[in-house]
């Protein structure tokens, strides 16, 4: 969702101010590297449109800006995407042949696909507490989420909503993330992952 507002407190010198949305509300942080395009240099009083985050410590801040009447660009979290979608959808192409040719438990699948809704719906939640001002979920809790086999469903909610794409830190995270997980994976088809799983899903029968 996209707010306007108009630019105060702005220090040129350093590159960052505030907005103050129209209609009243929180001021958010703005700072020169969050505009689109560097057209020309913000100024106090300038009309703005953009989308509202929170920093790490829950602080209102603004994101891909751009000047009132601006028209949109390509940028390169767009560019991304294809990359992320093709991605998702080999590994899941790759996870459910893993499956089915009986290299993986079915059990796999299931993990990967109930922690994806959740993750989907976690995603939901925090876009939906940042636009009404509502306590967010912290992102430590939304990479925990991908590190378990959320990840795909993480991604969905990054192109659909439109949440979280765009945060150069989060997503050098997120990442990460994904990376330890697909890693993870590929050690559960060796040998000793094998014996790992198999290990744990015994003591799981066991308990139930």
């Amino acid at each position: 969702m996209r707010y306007q507002g108009k630019i105060t407190n702005w220090k040129d010198d350093q590159g960052f101010g505030f907005v103050i949305p129209n209609g009243g509300g929180e001021k958010a942080f703005v700072h020169i590297k969050a505009f689109s395009t560097r057209s020309r240099r913000p100024s106090e009083g300038d009309l703005i449109t953009y989308e509202l985050a929170t920093d790490e410590k829950r602080r209102f801040q603004a994101e891909n800006i751009r000047f009132s009447g601006e028209r949109p660009t390509s940028t390169a979290s767009h560019e991304k995407r294809p990359f992320a979608t093709i991605f998702a959808i080999l590994f899941c192409s790759f996870l459910a042949l893993a499956v089915f040719t009986g290299k993986l438990p079915f059990a796999i699948l299931g993990v990967y696909f109930a922690a994806s809704v959740l993750t989907f719906l976690a995603y939901a939640i925090d876009k939906s507490a940042a636009q009404n001002n509502r306590w967010r979920t912290q992102e430590d809790t939304l990479h925990l989420f991908g590190l378990v086999g959320g990840w795909p469903g993480a991604l969905l909610a990054q192109k659909t909503l439109r949440h979280k794409s765009k945060k150069k830190k989060f997503q050098i995270k997120f990442w990460a993330t994904v990376i330890i997980n697909c890693f993870t994976l590929g050690w559960l088809l060796t040998q000793s992952g094998s014996a790992f799983l198999s290990a744990i899903l015994d003591f799981s029968g066991a308990i139930i």
